[in-house]
């Protein structure tokens, strides 16, 4: 059971944390919605483990969120570009550019659920690999874990992007 109460957390640092993400994302929905998922990984992991410094561990998850957050945002906003690109380029004209627009702005949410639904380790390696670029050995150096692990990480994420988007794509 929690030795902290997340309503008094919330409370005492919910104006600040606001302020955090805000500062970090510089879009205020977005920073409501890393609002949200920081308090739902906090009230988990509260259910596993005693904190110690419950505010110090808030903004530590809140800017992990806030990281893969725009990671997440600015991987749509350049596939989103390189699509719209793409068809400019080719002198589509606009009504079926419109039409690819929304199919492309699906297939992103679709992918992007797919990377939301990864465990928290699989979808760092995975983000780290994908748009950070980032390579193997160096994703296992920055996180601490074997090269073999890293690989499996990646493994597992895009078998299931797979899996999720096969329909779509």
């Amino acid at each position: 059971m929690p030795t902290v109460s997340v309503d008094a957390l919330h409370r005492s640092q919910g104006l600040k944390l606001q302020r955090f993400l805000l500062r970090l994302l510089d879009n205020p929905a977005d920073a409501a919605d890393a609002m949200q998922e920081t308090y739902l990984r906090l009230i988990k992991a509260l259910n596993r483990t005693e904190i110690e410094h419950p505010p110090i561990f808030l903004f530590f998850v809140a800017r992990n969120v806030a990281n893969s957050l725009g990671k997440r945002r600015r991987f749509e906003a350049d596939l989103f570009r390189q699509v719209t690109d793409v068809h400019l380029a080719n002198g589509i004209d606009e009504t079926v550019r419109t039409e690819e627009q929304v199919v492309a702005r699906q297939q992103l949410r679709l992918v992007a659920a797919a990377i939301d639904e990864l465990p928290p380790r699989c979808r760092e390696v995975f983000l780290l690999s994908t748009f950070d670029g980032l390579a193997n050995g160096e994703i296992a150096g920055r996180l601490g874990i074997s090269r073999n692990m890293v690989e499996k990480h990646l493994m597992k994420a895009l078998l299931h992007t797979r899996r999720r988007c096969a329909d779509f794509f």
